[in-house]
């Protein structure tokens, strides 16, 4: 069985862009193993924002890939991020790994996978992982409804995920790139 399990949600807004991932792991689909494990970081001299979802030990393989695709190309967060998924398509290695990347600097959010996509969402929100679509739907509520900053809207809507899917908890890592 491998770790997995896991919520990564991000809201841009006219301020900048925040990424909230939440801590629990879960071994299979009945036992958690940690709640407060951090999916979200800074990355490439803090300009950069990264969450994974997906089996642990592929998301840090993807993370020094992806860090070095960063300083390849200077921290241009497109490039970097297509040249990503084009190793991730052909390597064969890499092929095998069960994790996706939702990586975010002032002004884009991507969704990098192993299938070749990499995603900038139209309405600046994007989410990941089991309860990726509960926080989808929660931050689209609070950006559509409310006046909130991108941070409150990702705490509010993890926190919503957090009450409907088993394998989102509240223990929160939220990071933020302000233009």
């Amino acid at each position: 069985m491998q770790l997995r399990g896991t919520t990564i949600l991000a809201v841009k807004d006219a301020n900048g862009v925040a990424i909230a991932g939440d801590g629990q792991v879960t071994l299979g689909q009945s036992i958690v193993m940690k709640h407060t494990a951090r999916k979200v970081r800074r990355i490439y001299r803090d300009r950069i924002i990264a969450g994974f979802a997906g089996a642990t030990a592929d998301a840090f393989t993807l993370f020094e890939r992806f860090e070095a695709k960063l300083e390849e190309f200077r921290g241009n967060l497109v490039r970097a991020s297509v040249e990503m998924a084009k190793d991730w398509r052909k390597d064969k290695y890499l092929r095998r790994l069960e994790a996706m990347l939702l990586v975010a600097d002032a002004d884009h959010i991507l969704i990098i996978s192993g299938t070749g996509d990499v995603i900038e969402p139209d309405d600046g929100l994007a989410a990941i992982g089991s309860g990726g679509a509960y926080a989808l739907a929660a931050a689209r509520a609070l950006s559509r409804n409310t006046e909130l900053p991108s941070e409150d809207i990702c705490r509010k809507a993890m926190e919503i995920a957090g009450e409907i899917c088993v394998f989102t908890n509240n223990n929160l890592t939220v990071e933020t790139i302000t233009r």
